[in-house]
């Protein structure tokens, strides 16, 4: 099966499989194939996305992207980075991260067009060129040979890859699913997949997401009939959140409501942006045009349908600010109806179900998936994942794109159907699909960058971790001007902020402090008294005592000295 690919003569390649980011977690995708040894060994990177921040244990931080210093290194070696879909989790951190790596970037149309379109939004837009490859294409990128097998996803144009090389062909499935009937594009190529199959496929490398779900997921299509029946039966306003990437619904969403004739206007930046492409792309011929969101208020309330962003509950998306009743444009009463066509992705529960909250107080009707039809995954379920493995028949199987119990149940899966080996690794994890077994032979820095407004981050940032400080426990800050002769130029002046007011006896907390600060300072010797550094350091371990004392918690403390 690698004949073809291998020179005669010649010493056998390693081929290795290095997650930096995607295992372990649900999100954040980048995964690097390596061909040769040590430092002529030349790398294949398959997709860049992000992981979105949780405001409790991160906050200030939106957007988490993949540590590259290791690909950074091995930036010579880099032969390119392949697309398998538009998703933000799989090609988000290109903009940020691309100018540290400067490679050559290969994605089908769709994809490609979702990419300029996003960089065109930037403010200052980096020029990222993009080869633009057909759907079925083999290209060639270095010594590696890539297949764009299609396959259904939430999003148009999505690919697992065929990766052929001198050792052996890996199957990347990226994200997928078996829809039989589809509302845009085609099933998942069953026929091309049994092929590769024949061939023999040394590693599958595969989504996990639903690998904890028995069955199949449902069809696309019978959400799209499950929608209409809900819209059409809904009185007054009608609001539908959903990924404002998922095409199938932006186009099911709008079908409904030509069915209970309802204007359809778009509620988002996001949502616009993907619309656009779908159109430019031609995913939504045949679908009238939306309207702009400042034609919402010229219809009446049984004639309008708002599809908005924000079902991830993010806080400045349309929902959110919809469900504050704080959106210039977009009003919803009592009577009306909100549809969450969408899963809530785990560490989000707690922001969607402070908007479900607002707008069911508000009288608003809400309807989720836990009643009705108005949702499905893009990801296989056990049956599915079970039919990819009769039809592929690898060698070996890693477990990909999950948390650590879709991993096991993949695995455990796996090893059910007969797949020889199987191999659960981390991000980091340098794998040797072969030559020879199977093994994880190095484990190379990985991790986690922050974009902390403009600025990237690592995760020991001095900032990141000083804000989770600050948001358990508040700060205190306490200046003192002291002269040449070591005494008080003034009083010393104490602010806090995030610290309760009084204590528990009702004193008040900043006079303690104020306190505290002046009898510390008196009780130095003389000499120290003279020192800016020994009389911040001491104030500052007092005045945190203190607090810790009075409230319960120990506060970040900043002490400024001024010599006068």
């Amino acid at each position: 099966m690698t004949d073809e690919l291998r020179k005669p003569g010649t010493r056998r390649d390693e081929l290795s499989f290095l997650p930096l980011g995607g295992i372990g977690e649900i999100g954040m995708n980048l995964s690097l194939y390596g061909l040769g040894k040590g430092r002529q060994r030349s790398w294949l990177a398959v997709d860049l996305g992000v992981s979105f921040g949780n405001e409790e244990h991160l906050p200030g931080i939106e957007i988490v992207m993949p540590d590259i210093r290791f690909l950074e290194a091995e930036r010579k070696n880099l032969v390119g980075l392949v697309l398998t879909h538009a998703h933000e989790d799989h090609f988000g951190a290109i903009i940020d991260l691309w100018p540290r790596l400067q490679c050559p970037i290969y994605a089908t149309k769709f994809s490609a067009s979702l990419f300029e379109a996003k960089c065109a939004a930037e403010r200052n837009p980096t020029n990222i060129p993009v080869t633009v490859v057909e759907s079925g294409a083999r290209i060639d990128v270095g010594p590696f040979n890539v297949e764009f097998i299609a396959v259904q996803h939430s999003i148009p144009e999505s690919h697992a890859l065929a990766i052929r090389t001198s050792e052996g062909i890996v199957l990347h499935t990226g994200d997928w699913k078996l829809d039989p009937t589809p509302l845009i594009g085609e099933p998942t190529n069953e026929k091309r997949l049994r092929e590769i199959g024949d061939e023999g496929v040394l590693a599958l490398v595969g989504d996990s997401t639903n690998a904890v779900r028995e069955g199949r997921s449902p069809s696309e299509r019978e959400v799209a009939r499950s929608l209409t029946e809900i819209i059409k039966a809904a009185g007054g306003r009608v609001a539908v959140t959903t990924f404002a990437s998922n095409v199938s619904r932006l186009r099911a969403v709008a079908e409904a409501a030509r069915e209970a004739e309802r204007e359809v206007v778009l509620i988002g930046r996001a949502m616009e942006r993907v619309a656009q492409v779908a159109r430019e792309t031609g995913y939504l011929d045949g679908v009238a045009p939306f309207r702009g969101a400042d034609y919402y208020g010229h219809f009446p309330p049984d004639k309008v349908l708002a599809l908005c962003t924000g079902s991830r509950g993010e806080p400045r998306a349309a929902l959110a600010r919809i469900a504050n009743d704080d959106h210039p444009d977009v009003t919803l009463n009592k009577g009306d109806t909100v549809i969450f066509s969408s899963r809530t992705i785990p560490g989000n529960e707690r922001a969607v179900g402070g908007i479900i909250n607002n707008l069911v107080t508000r009288g608003i009707k809400v309807i989720t998936d836990r009643t009705h039809l108005v949702h499905v995954s893009g990801h296989p379920r056990r049956e599915e994942l079970r039919e990819l493995i009769s039809w592929v028949r690898p060698q070996l199987l890693i477990p990909a794109h999950g948390e650590a119990l879709h991993l096991s149940e993949h695995a455990d899966l796996a090893r059910a159907c007969g797949v020889p080996k199987v191999m659960i690794c981390k991000n980091g994890d340098l794998v040797r699909l072969g030559p020879g077994e199977p093994a994880i032979v190095e484990e190379v820095p990985a991790g986690r960058l922050y974009k902390d407004g403009k600025i990237l981050e690592d995760q020991s940032s001095r900032a990141v971790v000083a804000r989770r400080r600050l948001a358990f426990a508040g700060s205190a800050f306490v200046a003192l001007a002291l002269t040449e002769k070591g005494e008080l130029a003034d009083d010393p002046q104490v602010d806090l902020i995030g610290i309760p007011e009084r204590n528990t006896a009702g004193e008040l907390i900043d006079e303690l402090v104020y306190d505290v600060a002046v009898s510390t300072f008196e009780n130095l010797p003389r000499a120290k008294r003279r020192d800016p550094d020994a009389v911040g350091e001491a104030v500052r371990r007092a005045v945190r005592s203190a607090i810790a004392e009075q409230w319960g918690k120990k506060a970040v403390c900043v002490v400024h000295v001024l010599e006068v």
